[in-house]
C-alpha cells in the first residue's frame, strides 16, 4: 500500500510543478476545446433541430416504460424490499432452481449464481448512486436553471421518471451477461451484454464493434464527467470558501483529491463499495436535510415555485433559452447527465452484486434516477428558485450558464452556494463539504466503471490497471485546474456518446429482461406461498 501510494504521488508531482505556470487553465481549455468541439458535433448532431441522442434517450425510456408496464411505478415497492433484503431467502434457497436454464441465461453460469458476485444489493446500489449522485445534482441543476429557467426542472423530473425504466433494463442485462473470474472477481457492464447478447442472436461482429466503442467512450466518460467535472466543481467551492484565486491553488487541491481517491480505488470494488455504502447515505441525508430546512423555512413560497416550474416548462420566459424546445432540451440534457440512465455506466457496478436473479438487481437499479433526479435534483431546484424570488439573477443570463448576483459572476455550484448562504449561516462550509463528498464518491465509482472498460480493451493485468489509475488520477488535477466550460463540454460529449452503443444492446436484448423479470416475480410469489 505504501509503495503504491508513493508511486501515485511521484507520478503526479511533475504535473503539480507544471501547474505553477501562469494561465494553465487557459492552456487546458485550449487543449480541450478542439476535442470537445469535435465530439460535441458528432454526438449532438441534430434532427429537426433536436440532438438525436436526446431523442434516442427519451424515446427509448418511454418505450421501455410502456413495454414493461410502467415498472418505475408498479415495482417501486418490490425494489425497496429487495434492497432491504426482504427477498434474500430466495437467493439462499433457490425457489426456482429448475428454471435456471431459462432462455437467455448464460450457459456457464447455470448453477447457484448467488455464490457469484462481490457486493450486496445495498452496496451495489450505493456504489451506483454515488456514481450518479454527484455535482450534477448541485452544479448541474444550477446550470439548468441558469440557462433554462425554472421550467427546466419539470423536464428533469420527467426525464428522471422515464429513466428509471432504462436503468432497470440495462442493469438486469449487466448481471445476466457478466463474467466471473476464477478468483470470484466480477466483470460486467454493457461491454459484456452487448458482445455476448448479440453473439447469441447471430450478430457477432456488430456486438464486438459496439462493445469496443462503448468501452472507449466509457473510459472517456470516466476521465470527464465522472472525474474532471467533479474535481472542477469541488475545487471551485473550496477556492471560494478559502478566498483562493490562483490556478496553482486549484492544482494543489486537485493533487490532494487525487491522493485521497487513489488510496480508495487501489482496493477495487469491495473497498469502493464499503466506502460508498457509508458515505453515500450520509452525504445524501445531509444535503437533503439542508434543502428541506430551506424549503420548509420558506414554505409559503413552495406553491409559487412549483407553479413556476410547471408554467415555465411550457411557456418559458428565460432569456435566450429558445422557447419550449429549448427549455425541454436543457432539462433533459442535465437530467440525463446527472442520472446516466441509458448510458449503461451504472450496470457495471450492479453487475458485481451477489444474486442469481438478474432482474432483482434491475429493480434495485430503478431507484437510482428517482433518488438522483426526482428527489435530490428537485430539492436543489426548489432552493434556487425560492432564492431567486428576490430577483437575485436573470434566468437565461448571457447563455453561458453564468449569472450575475450582486455584481459578481457565479456558475454551477457557486449559484447553489449563494442560495444556501441566504438561509443557512456558514453554509459555505457545509456546501463545500457536501460538494467534496459528492465529487469524491462519484470519482471513486467512475474509476471502477472506467477500469472495467479498460480491462475489456487491454486485458486484466496489474500493469494495465496501474496505467489506467495513473491516467485517472491525473485527470483529477486537470479538472481542478481547468475552467468549467471546457471540462463540462468534454464531459457531456463522452457521457452521451456511451448512449449509442448501449442502446444497440438494449434494443436487441430487452426480451431477455422480460423473461428474467417474470422468473424473479414468480420466485417471490412462491416464497410468499
Amino acid at each position: 500500500m505504501k509503495y503504491k501510494l508513493l508511486t501515485i504521488i511521484t507520478l503526479l508531482f511533475p504535473f503539480l510543478s507544471f501547474s505553477q505556470e501562469v494561465g494553465l487553465d487557459q492552456k487546458i481549455d485550449q487543449a480541450f476545446q478542439p476535442v470537445s468541439d469535435f465530439f460535441s458535433a458528432v454526438v449532438f448532431f441534430e434532427v429537426f433541430g433536436i440532438p438525436f441522442v436526446l431523442i434516442l434517450l427519451v424515446a427509448s425510456a418511454l418505450f421501455f416504460t410502456i413495454y414493461f408496464g410502467f415498472p418505475n411505478i408498479r415495482y417501486f415497492g418490490k425494489a425497496i424490499n429487495t434492497v432491504r433484503g426482504k427477498y434474500d431467502e430466495i437467493e439462499n434457497h433457490g425457489a426456482l432452481e429448475t428454471d435456471m436454464t431459462i432462455d437467455g441465461d448464460i450457459p456457464d453460469t447455470i448453477r447457484d449464481e448467488s455464490e457469484d458476485g462481490e457486493v450486496s444489493h445495498f452496496q451495489a446500489l450505493a456504489t451506483a448512486v454515488s456514481g450518479t449522485v454527484g455535482n450534477g445534482n448541485i452544479a448541474g441543476v444550477a446550470l439548468a436553471i441558469a440557462l433554462g429557467g425554472p421550467g427546466a426542472t419539470f423536464w428533469m423530473i420527467i426525464c428522471g421518471l422515464l429513466g428509471m425504466s432504462s436503468k432497470f433494463v440495462e442493469c438486469t442485462l449487466g448481471v445476466q451477461y457478466r463474467d466471473v473470474g476464477e478468483d470470484g472477481t466480477v466483470y460486467g457492464g454493457p461491454m459484456y451484454y452487448i458482445s455476448k447478447g448479440l453473439k447469441e442472436r447471430g450478430f457477432t461482429m456488430i456486438g464486438k464493434v459496439a462493445a469496443v466503442l462503448f468501452a472507449i467512450f466509457c473510459i472517456g466518460g470516466s476521465f470527464g464527467g465522472g472525474n474532471a467535472a467533479q474535481s472542477n466543481q469541488a475545487t471551485i467551492v473550496i477556492k471560494d470558501m478559502m478566498g483562493l484565486e490562483s490556478t496553482s491553488a486549484g492544482a494543489i487541491i486537485g493533487l490532494v483529491l487525487a491522493i485521497l481517491v487513489g488510496i480508495i480505488i487501489i482496493g477495487g470494488i469491495k473497498r469502493i463499495a464499503s466506502v460508498t455504502e457509508k458515505v453515500v447515505p450520509f452525504m445524501a441525508a445531509m444535503y437533503v436535510i439542508a434543502c428541506l430546512y430551506i424549503i420548509f423555512s420558506n414554505f409559503s413560497f413552495v406553491d409559487d415555485a412549483i407553479g413556476l416550474i410547471i408554467s415555465e416548462a411550457f411557456n418559458p420566459t428565460a432569456v435566450g433559452v429558445g422557447g419550449f424546445i429549448g427549455v425541454l432540451l436543457v432539462g433533459f440534457k442535465r437530467a440525463a447527465f446527472s442520472n446516466e440512465a441509458g448510458a449503461g455506466s451504472a450496470s457495471i457496478a450492479h453487475s458485481a452484486v451477489k444474486t442469481k436473479y438478474s432482474a432483482s438487481e434491475g429493480l434495485v437499479a430503478l431507484l437510482e434516477p428517482f433518488i438522483d433526479t426526482v428527489v435530490i435534483c428537485t430539492m436543489t431546484a426548489l432552493v434556487i428558485i425560492i432564492f431567486n424570488f428576490g430577483g437575485a439573477f436573470e434566468y437565461g443570463g448571457d447563455g453561458s450558464g453564468s449569472v450575475m448576483i450582486d455584481g459578481v459572476s457565479y456558475e454551477g455550484a457557486g449559484i447553489t452556494s449563494v442560495a444556501f448562504a441566504q438561509y443557512i449561516p456558514y453554509s459555505d462550509i457545509f456546501l463545500t463539504i457536501a460538494v467534496v463528498l459528492f465529487a469524491v464518491s462519484t470519482m471513486i465509482s467512475w474509476s471502477y466503471y472506467g477500469l472495467q472498460s479498460w480491462k475489456y480493451l487491454f486485458g486484466r493485468g496489474k500493469m494495465a490497471d496501474l496505467v489506467y489509475k495513473m491516467l485517472f488520477l491525473t485527470f483529477i488535477i486537470i479538472g481542478a485546474a481547468a475552467s468549467m466550460g471546457s471540462i463540462w463540454a468534454f464531459s457531456d460529449a463522452m457521457i452521451f456518446a456511451m448512449v449509442f452503443p448501449n442502446m444497440v444492446g438494449l434494443f436487441f436484448l430487452f426480451p431477455v429482461v422480460k423473461k428474467q423479470l417474470a422468473r424473479y416475480l414468480e420466485a417471490i410469489k412462491e416464497m410468499k406461498a
